[in-house]
C-alpha cells in the first residue's frame, strides 16, 4: 500500500513544483493554488480508475477537467474583474491564452486567458503520469509529462532574474521527489522468503550489474556533458515574448507630440477630469503623463515602445517614493494613450497594456468618454541640484538610441550646441546651459503651428521674429532642447502631458504640455523645464550668438574702389573668375568717369571756337 501511494505522490509533487516553477511571474498566489487543485485532481482520478478498464480513464478525466476548466475561469474572472458568462470568457480565454501569455507584462495578472493554458496542460500531464506509472507501472517513462511540463515552466519564465532567485530550490526537490517514486516502483512485487539462494545470488548480480552500468553511464554523460552545461551557465535563457509582436499603436498615437497645437489653440476642450488624492509627502499638482517619445529621425518624434498586456499590477514595485491616487474620467479626449502620473504600479477599472521602460499605460481599443479608471502612481523625487552636478550620463554605447540624430542636422544648431557647451565640465552643467538659453532667449505663444523637423527646430531657434521664429508652444522648445542635448552627448527622450490644477479637476487642451527627460547614472530620467519662467527678461538671441556660415559657402564678394580699378586693372585669370554681375557694377563708374570727361573736351571746343 504504501509503494502504490509512493508513486502517485511523487508524481503529484513533481507536477505541483512544476506549478510553482512559474508562480513568480504571475501576481499572487492564485496560479499555483489552482495548478496544485489541477495536479491533485487528475492524479486521483486516475488513481480511482485504476481497476477499472483502461478506457474507462479517458471519459473521466474529461468530466473532470471540464469540471476545473469551469473552475478555473470562474475564479480568476471573479478575481480579475473580467465580466461576461463563464462560457463566452472561456472560449475567449482558449482562442488567446498563447498570445497573450507571451505578450502579458511579468508580473502577469492571473485571468481566465493566462492561467486557463497552465491549467489545462497540468491537468493532461497529470493524468499521462498516473495512467503510465500507476496502470501501468512505468514509474521512470511516466516522469516525461511532468519533466515536459516542468522545462515548458522555465522555458517561459525566460530570463526572469527575480522568477530565478525565488526558484532556486525547485530542481533539487524536483529530484527528490523523481528518486522516491523510482525507489517505490523498484521493489519486487513478490514476496523475499519464496526465492531460493540461487534466485537470490541471481538478483543480486544483475541489480549490481544494472547499478554498475548506470552509474558509468552517469560518469561517462557527466564527463562528456558537464563542460558544456557549466560553460552555459552564464548565459541568459531564451525569452520567448520576443517571437510574439504585442498590439502596436497607430500613427496618431505613435506621435502625441504634434498634438499639442491643436490643443494650446482650443485651450477650453475639456479632455478629461482628473481627482488627485495625494499620499504623505506627494505633490498635489502632479503632471499627469500622456506618452514618452523616445526615437528621432530628424522629422518626427515617435514613442517606439513595447506595450504589454497587464492586469490591475503593472509591473513589479519600483522604489519607496509617496503613493498618488488618481480617478481619471475621459471626456473628449481620443486615441488609445491612457493619461496617468508616473510612475504607475496599479490600474483598476480598465484592463491595459503597459510599457515598463517609460511607464506609459494604452488600451486594447479606442478611448470613450465617460469611462474611468482609477491609478495608483509612486512619484519619485527629483534629485537636488549637488547630486546630479556629480552624475554621470551612460555611455554612448549604452545610450545609443537616446543620442541618436539621424540625417544632417544644420550646422547653425550644431554651432549653437558647442557654444552652449564651451567651458562646460559636467553632464548637468550642459543640460542647465541648455535649459537656460532657451527660457532666456525665446517666447512662448500657444498659436505657433506644429512642427519639429530640423527646419522648424532651426527656425525656432534662429529665424526673425516677422516671420514667427523665436517663439513656439511646449512642442517647439522641447524638440529644440533634445536635439540641442543629444548634439551634446546626452542622453534625451521627450514627455507628453498635462498640467493638473489644486482647486479644479478638470484637464483642458490649455494644459497640454512636452517636456524634454534626460538620463543621469543612477538616478535614471530626470525632467527639465526649458520654458520661460513669468519673471523672466528676453534677450535677443542675435546679441549673445550669430551662427558661422557654412565652410562651403563662399564669403560675400566686396567691390574695390574706382581707383584702385584705374590703377591696378584685374588680371585675366581674375576677370575670368569674377561673376558678372560684380563686374558690371565695378565698370560702372569708369564709364561714368570717360563720359565726364569727352562732355568737358566737347564744352571746352565750343567756347575756343565760340568767343
Amino acid at each position: 500500500m504504501v509503494r502504490r501511494l509512493l508513486v502517485p505522490g511523487a508524481l503529484l509533487g513533481m507536477l505541483v513544483l512544476a506549478g510553482l516553477a512559474l508562480a513568480p511571474i504571475y501576481n499572487g498566489t492564485l496560479l499555483p493554488l489552482l495548478t496544485t487543485v489541477a495536479a491533485a485532481a487528475s492524479v486521483l482520478v486516475s488513481v480511482a480508475v485504476r481497476r477499472l478498464p483502461g478506457w474507462s480513464a479517458a471519459p473521466a478525466s474529461v468530466l473532470g477537467l471540464a469540471a476545473m476548466t469551469y473552475v478555473t475561469v470562474r475564479v480568476s474572472a471573479q478575481a480579475g474583474q473580467v465580466p461576461g458568462a463563464v462560457p463566452e470568457i472561456a472560449r475567449e480565454a482558449l482562442r488567446n491564452s498563447i498570445p497573450r501569455l507571451l505578450t502579458a507584462l511579468i508580473p502577469i495578472e492571473p485571468q481566465p486567458d493566462t492561467v486557463l493554458l497552465p491549467v489545462i496542460t497540468t491537468w493532461l500531464a497529470g493524468l499521462l503520469a498516473a495512467e503510465i506509472g500507476v496502470r501501468y507501472g512505468r514509474v521512470l517513462l511516466s516522469y516525461a509529462p511532468p519533466t515536459l511540463l516542468f522545462g515548458g515552466a522555465l522555458y517561459l519564465v525566460g530570463p526572469d532574474t527575480t522568477a530565478a532567485r525565488a526558484t532556486t530550490w525547485i530542481p533539487l526537490a524536483y529530484a527528490a521527489f523523481a528518486i522516491v517514486g523510482l525507489i517505490a516502483g523498484s521493489r519486487p512485487d513478490f514476496a523475499a522468503d519464496t526465492l531460493t539462494g540461487s534466485q537470490r545470488r541471481t538478483l543480486g548480480l544483475r541489480v549490481g550489474a544494472g547499478a554498475a552500468a548506470g552509474l558509468a553511464v552517469v560518469i561517462v554523460l557527466s564527463q562528456l556533458l558537464g563542460p558544456a552545461v557549466a560553460g552555459r551557465g552564464n548565459d541568459t535563457p531564451v525569452d520567448p515574448r520576443h517571437y510574439v509582436t504585442p498590439p502596436q499603436l497607430d500613427a496618431l498615437d505613435e506621435n502625441p507630440l504634434v498634438r499639442l497645437s491643436g490643443w494650446n489653440l482650443n485651450k477650453n476642450q475639456h479632455l478629461f477630469d482628473a481627482a488627485v488624492t495625494p499620499g504623505p509627502g506627494a505633490s498635489a499638482q502632479p503632471l499627469i503623463r500622456l506618452a514618452v517619445l523616445n526615437d528621432y529621425d530628424g522629422i518626427t518624434w515617435r514613442i517606439g515602445s513595447v506595450y504589454r498586456n497587464a492586469g490591475r499590477v503593472l509591473g513589479r514595485p519600483d522604489g519607496d517614493g509617496p503613493e498618488l491616487t488618481q480617478t481619471i474620467t475621459i471626456d473628449e479626449l481620443d486615441g488609445r494613450l491612457l493619461p496617468g502620473a508616473a510612475t504607475p504600479q496599479r490600474v483598476d477599472g480598465v484592463r491595459v497594456a503597459y510599457d515598463a521602460d517609460t511607464g506609459t499605460i494604452a488600451l486594447n481599443d479606442e478611448l470613450r468618454k465617460g469611462m474611468t479608471y482609477t491609478v495608483v502612481s509612486r512619484q519619485r523625487p527629483r534629485p537636488d541640484d549637488q547630486a546630479l552636478f556629480a552624475a554621470d550620463v551612460p555611455t554612448p554605447e549604452e545610450a545609443a538610441r537616446f543620442l541618436a540624430l539621424p540625417g544632417k542636422v544644420p550646422d547653425s544648431i550644431a554651432q549653437l550646441s558647442a557654444h552652449l557647451g564651451e567651458g562646460v565640465s559636467n553632464p548637468y552643467q550642459r543640460a542647465f546651459a541648455i535649459q537656460q538659453w532657451l527660457e532666456e532667449h525665446y517666447k512662448l505663444v500657444g498659436d505657433a503651428p506644429s512642427g519639429h523637423a530640423y527646419p522648424n527646430v532651426e527656425h525656432f531657434l534662429f529665424g526673425s521674429k516677422q516671420t514667427g521664429g523665436q517663439k513656439g508652444t511646449s512642442e517647439q522648445f522641447t524638440a529644440a532642447f533634445a536635439v540641442l542635448a543629444r548634439l551634446a552627448g546626452l542622453p534625451t527622450r521627450v514627455a507628453v502631458g498635462f498640467r493638473t490644477h489644486k482647486d479644479d479637476k478638470a484637464v483642458r487642451g490649455g494644459d497640454a504640455i512636452a517636456w524634454p527627460e534626460i538620463e543621469f547614472t543612477g538616478f535614471g530620467w530626470v525632467a527639465f523645464d526649458p520654458l520661460p519662467k513669468a519673471d523672466t527678461v528676453q534677450r535677443a538671441v542675435e546679441d549673445d550668438f550669430r551662427p558661422k556660415p557654412p565652410a562651403s559657402q563662399p564669403p560675400p564678394p566686396s567691390v574695390p574702389p574706382p581707383s584702385d580699378i584705374a590703377s591696378a586693372p584685374p588680371s585675366r585669370s581674375a576677370a575670368a573668375t569674377t561673376p558678372a554681375p560684380v563686374a558690371a557694377a565695378s565698370s560702372a563708374p569708369l564709364i561714368a568717369a570717360s563720359a565726364a570727361a569727352a562732355a568737358f573736351l566737347l564744352v571746352l571746343g565750343f567756347s575756343r571756337r565760340y568767343p
